[in-house]
């Protein structure tokens, strides 16, 4: 098979320090991949790097079998690759609708061909039909972010990828600080998104939610990828103690 995404030799250099050395990785259709490893272990610039927010130092990415270089996160967003950081870039006060569409917002012609305002009516429907492909019980698309759950609000920021049609997400963190009740909505939408058709690269320290959302596992640590494997029968322990070895060795 074709990798949906795939990466070869990636460094990223910050001056004299290297946060990513030499990274391979294959990402196929429809997987949940796990990228794990401690603080330092250099997840954060690999993911600035596929989503386009800094440029690779050195190495090649190829999306669909096809070489690219991101422009920018909006540039890698338009070509089918979103990421949802753990802040989630929500404007709170603005509602479901408005954020679902925040930077491709809807419009219709009032009269004459070049007097548009905002389709607001259509908005609210597509996001209707966002939130409900996720089993998300929630129908006024006015009501402000700020008034959700943090599982709900995981949910409008994964709309969000949906509406610009994105055949790969990045969500980093995405149960960081929430409760088990919301945790478990929030894994719940992760395998909508893969019933879907969706590829998920999961950043995580949570290895309980590793073991129950993922197909394969990458853990890295000092800047490089040391364990790629399907997760197969590992447990949170397992992997908890293959981060560790990790970490011993890249010290």
């Amino acid at each position: 098979m074709t990798p949906l995404l795939s990466l070869r030799g990636i460094g990223k250099s910050y001056g004299a320090v290297v946060a990513v050395r030499d990274v391979d990785l294959d990402v196929f259709a429809g997987e949940v991949v796990a990228l794990c490893g401690d603080n330092g272990a250099g997840k954060s610039s690999l993911i600035k790097v596929i989503s386009g927010a800094e440029d690779a130092s050195s190495g090649t990415m190829h999306l669909r079998g096809v070489k690219v270089v991101f422009a920018s996160p909006h540039d890698a967003l338009a070509q089918g690759v979103a990421t949802i950081y753990q802040d989630l870039a929500l404007a709170p006060r603005l509602s479901i609708a408005q954020n679902v569409f925040m930077g491709s917002e809807l419009t219709r012609t009032l009269g004459l061909p070049f007097l548009r305002v905002l389709d607001k009516r259509r908005m609210e429907a597509e996001s209707r039909r966002y939130l409900a492909q996720l089993s998300v019980g929630v129908t006024d698309m006015r009501r402000p972010v700020e008034r959700l759950s943090g599982g709900q609000r995981q949910a409008v920021a994964i709309s969000r990828a949906l509406r610009w049609n994105a055949e790969i997400i990045v969500m980093d963190e995405p149960t960081a600080a929430l409760g088990v009740k919301e945790t478990a909505q929030v894994l719940d939408l992760i395998r909508a998104l893969k019933a879907g058709g969706r590829t998920i690269l999961l950043i995580s320290h949570n290895m309980r939610d590793v073991v129950a959302l993922a197909d394969r596992v990458v853990i890295m640590g000092a800047g490089r990828k040391y364990v790629d494997r399907p997760l197969g029968d590992l447990t949170a322990d397992d992997l908890t103690h293959l981060i560790m070895a990790g970490n011993g060795r890249a010290g």
